[in-house]
C-alpha cells in the first residue's frame, strides 16, 4: 500500500512532508508567495504565533528544569551558570542552523515542508562525497532513532516524576501543616509502591495521547504552562528567601562530576525535535525564527536563574529534583501537584514526535478501513512501553544524564553543524564557519562519549549514595 496515503488531508496529524497526492509539484510550489519566501496558505488547523510560542516553551520546560540545581552542584557555582549559558547559546544556534537548512531544501526541491530526517538526508545527498550520497537514507534513519530514544526517554521520566510526586504528597499528608517556615521531620504514612502509581496513571495518559491534532494539544499545552508558571512562581518565592552564605560553595566542582552536569543540561535544553514540526504547523512560518529566539531566551534565563538560586539556597543538600527540598506544608506540597499537572499534559506534546515517526510505518501496511484502530493501538503500546521502562529505571537522575549525553547531544549539538557543512560546502562556505561548526560538533561528541561513559559507570558502580528524583527522602 502506498505511503502517500499518509500525506492526505485526512491524515494531517503527521506534519506532511511531501506534496499531497492531489497536488502536482507545481501546485506544491505555489504554496510559496515568492521564490525566497517560506509560507503556506489554506491550512485550517494551522497554529498562530502565540500557540507556537506556547508549544515551544512547553516542549523545553519539563522535569529537566527541576534537576538543574543538582547539575550546578556537579559543575560548581561559577562553572555551572557559565556552562549553562554557553550550552544554551550553542543549542539555540544549532536550532537556527536546522531551520535554515530546512528552508534551503524547501526552496530547492519545491517542497512545502521537510522534517529533521529529510533535511539530514538531503544534506548528505548534497555532499561531494559519493559514499555519503549513496547512503544518504541512513541519515534519516539515524535522526529518527535518536528522536525516538530522546522523546520516549522524556516520557519515561514523566511517568516516574508523576508517580513519585503524588506518592510523596500522599505519604506526607498526615504531617503536612500550614507552617511553611520549618521543614520538620515527619513520619510518612505508607502507601502503595510508586510503580503502582505509574500503572494508575497509565490509562489516563493513554487517553491523552489519543488527541492527535497539534492545534488541539495547544489547549492542553496552555493549561500546562499556566499550572507550571504558578508552581515556578511559588518555587522562586521560596528559594530567594534567606539565601545562605555562598562562600562555602565550590566555584568549580570535580571534573569527575562535570559530565553528569553536561548530560542533565543538554537534556533540559534539548527541544530541537519539536522545532520543525512546530514551524510546519504555523500559519506564517516566516515569523518562526523570531519566536524561536525569543522563546529560547526566556527559557535560558529561567534555567540559569533557577539552577543558581536553587543551589545557593540548599547547597550540598540539593536533591535530584528541587521540589524534594521544599518544606512540608500545604503551600509547597501544592507546588508538586501543580507541576505534576503541567508534566501530565506535556507528555502528549513530547509523545507527538515519536508517534509521527513510528505510527505511519504501521498504518501504511494496514487495510484502509483499519487505519484508526491501528493508530490508536500503536499509541497505546508506545505509552505502555514508556511505563514499563519507567518501572525498570533504578536511578532516574542518572538516566536523565544518560539520555541527554547520548541522544540529546547527537540531535542538538553534533548533527546540525555537520548538516550545515554538508548543505553549503559545495556552494562555498567561509573557513570561519567551517571551523565553528567543527568545534560545536566536537564539543557535542566529547560530551557524548565522556557523559555516556561516566553515567554508565555511575549506574554500575555508584560512587556515593544515590540522589533520586523519585525519592521521598526529603521527608525522612
Amino acid at each position: 500500500m502506498s505511503t502517500q496515503r499518509l500525506r492526505n488531508e485526512d491524515y494531517r496529524d503527521y506534519s506532511s512532508t511531501d506534496v499531497s497526492p492531489e497536488e502536482s509539484p507545481s501546485e506544491g510550489l505555489n504554496n510559496f508567495s515568492s521564490p525566497g519566501s517560506y509560507q503556506r496558505f489554506g491550512e485550517s488547523n494551522s497554529t498562530t504565533w502565540f500557540q507556537t510560542l506556547i508549544h515551544l516553551l512547553k516542549s523545553n520546560i519539563g522535569t529537566g528544569l527541576l534537576g538543574l540545581p543538582l547539575a550546578v552542584k556537579n559543575a560548581g557555582i561559577l562553572m555551572g551558570p557559565l556552562s549553562l549559558l554557553v550550552i544554551g547559546l550553542v543549542a539555540v544556534h544549532c536550532m537556527g542552523i536546522l531551520v535554515k537548512c530546512a528552508h534551503h531544501f524547501c526552496r530547492r526541491l519545491n517542497k512545502p515542508f521537510v522534517d529533521y530526517g529529510d533535511t539530514v538526508m538531503y544534506g548528505l545527498e548534497a555532499t561531494p562525497i559519493s559514499w555519503l550520497r549513496n547512503n544518504a537514507h541512513w541519515g534519516r534513519h539515524t535522526v529518527d532513532f535518536f528522536l525516538i530514544v530522546t522523546q520516549l526517554g522524556f516520557c519515561c521520566v514523566y511517568f516516574v516524576f508523576l508517580a513519585d510526586n503524588f506518592k510523596q504528597v500522599i505519604e506526607a499528608a498526615n504531617g503536612t501543616t500550614t507552617n511553611c517556615h520549618n521543614n520538620e521531620t515527619v513520619i510518612l504514612m505508607p502507601t502503595m509502591d510508586s510503580r503502582l502509581y505509574m500503572l494508575a496513571f497509565l490509562p489516563f495518559l493513554v487517553l491523552l495521547v489519543f488527541v492527535r491534532n497539534l492545534r488541539v494539544l495547544s489547549i492542553f499545552s496552555l493549561l500546562a504552562n499556566i499550572t507550571m508558571v504558578v508552581s515556578l512562581v511559588m518555587l522562586y518565592q521560596f528559594i530567594v528567601q534567606d539565601i545562605p552564605d555562598p562562600r562555602f560553595l565550590p566555584l568549580v566542582a570535580s571534573w569527575q562530576t562535570y559530565p553528569l552536569f553536561f548530560g542533565t543540561a543538554i537534556f533540559a535544553f534539548e527541544g530541537i525535535g519539536m522545532v520543525l514540526p512546530l514551524e510546519n504547523k504555523m500559519k506564517d512560518p516566516r515569523k518562526f525564527s523570531l519566536i524561536l529566539y525569543v522563546g529560547m531566551a526566556i527559557i535560558t534565563v529561567l534555567y540559569i536563574s533557577l539552577a543558581c538560586l536553587g543551589y545557593l539556597q540548599f547547597g550540598a543538600r540539593i536533591q535530584g529534583s528541587i521540589t524534594l527540598n521544599l518544606p512540608n506544608c500545604w503551600l509547597y506540597q501544592s507546588v508538586k501537584l501543580l507541576y505534576s499537572i503541567g508534566i501530565f499534559f506535556t507528555y502528549a506534546l513530547q509523545f507527538y514526535v515519536p508517534a509521527e515517526i513510528i505510527i505511519p510505518f504501521f498504518v501504511a501496511r494496514a487495510p484502509e478501513h483499519c487505519e484508526l484502530v491501528i493508530d490508536l493501538s500503536v499509541r497505546t503500546m508506545l505509552v505502555c512501553l514508556t511505563c514499563v521502562l519507567a518501572i525498570l529505571i533504578p536511578r532516574l537522575d542518572l538516566v536523565i544524564s544518560l539520555v541527554g549525553s547520548v541522544s540529546s547531544s547527537a540531535l542538538a549539538l553534533i548533527i546540525p553543524p555537520l548538516l550545515e557543512i554538508a548543505t553549503y560546502y559545495s556552494e562555498g562556505m567561509s573557513p570561519v564557519t567551517i571551523v565553528k561548526d567543527a568545534l560545536i560538533s566536537l564539543l557535542g561528541f566529547v560530551g557524548f562519549v565522556v557523559g555516556t561513559c561516566v553515567t554508565l559507570y555511575e549506574l554500575i558502580q555508584p560512587s556515593s549514595a544515590p540522589i533520586f528524583v523519585n525519592s521521598t527522602s526529603a521527608f525522612v
